[in-house]
């Protein structure tokens, strides 16, 4: 089954206060580290945000097709894109997140044949934005869209997710604080 890898880069940042996509890291920015490595599991990347915002980088980005409705949005550009029948879906704000553990779950995605297989870290918190979304998925995702359905953890249970626990302790940075922190253990 043909795969591609989609990071969503279309947040405002706004507890950051600044661009997340964008915090510095030894090899860059946190969005070509988390490429990279989206890419390595996927063997294709492309961010999913604004163009302009990331024109500087050297990776494709294709534009939300509705900005500002947050990271459902995302994932309706990403499967409406029609890269691939799999679709590796990881947020640009996840430092920890590993090539390895992204390949997993693509491979455990398509051995299960899973619908919809959601990243769970080792504490239990449930990363929707660290998934396999197939294409069939896309018409749910549009009709939440459509009704102003955003959460995703709702849409999770309609679609019948799965879930894939991983033993890494999966993490997003939103805030400042998180981010002083995860520097001090990098």
């Amino acid at each position: 089954m043909r795969t591609a890898g989609f990071v969503l880069a279309g947040g405002n940042s706004s507890r950051m206060g600044r661009d997340k996509a964008k915090l510095p890291v030894p090899s860059g920015s946190l969005v070509e580290a988390i490429a990279q490595k989206v890419k390595e599991a996927a063997s294709t990347v492309s961010l999913v945000g604004p163009a302009a915002r990331y024109r500087d980088l050297k990776i494709e980005c294709i534009e939300d097709l509705r900005p500002a409705l947050g990271p459902l949005a995302g994932i309706e550009t990403a499967l409406a894109s029609r890269r691939a029948e799999c679709n590796l879906i990881v947020a640009c704000d996840m430092p920890n997140v590993e090539a390895v553990w992204l390949a997993r779950l693509i491979a455990e995605a398509q051995r299960s044949g899973a619908r919809c297989l959601i990243s769970k870290d080792a504490a239990g918190r449930i990363h929707p934005l660290c998934s396999v979304w197939t294409y069939e998925c896309l018409p749910f995702v549009q009709h939440a869209l459509d009704e102003n359905r955003l959460r995703l953890l709702d849409l999770l249970a309609e679609i019948n997710a799965g879930y894939l626990t991983s033993s890494d302790r999966l993490l997003n940075i939103n805030t400042p604080q998180e981010w002083a922190a995860w520097q001090l253990t990098h």
